[in-house]
């Protein structure tokens, strides 16, 4: 079991991968726009650059196990 807790609600990691993706092209990259919008959520670039890629994931864009996959494991 993770020692982690989930400081951000499902809404929040939402509106922050609509945010850069949203902002991507006229920052000019991915991780140029997670870098400026990750302070103003509050978490580190890294984690929202997680979010990001799991919402590829679940969406398909991005291979890998989805998160329903996963959990029928």
């Amino acid at each position: 079991m993770s020692k982690t807790t989930n400081k951000f609600s499902p809404e929040v990691r939402e509106r922050a991968v609509r945010m850069v993706r949203d902002s991507e092209a006229e920052r000019g990259s991915r991780w140029a726009a997670i870098v400026a919008i990750a302070p103003k959520i509050g978490c580190a670039a890294q984690t929202l650059n997680e979010w990001v890629k799991r919402a590829e994931v679940e969406s398909g864009r991005r291979a890998g196990v989805t998160t329903e996959i996963g959990a029928q494991k």
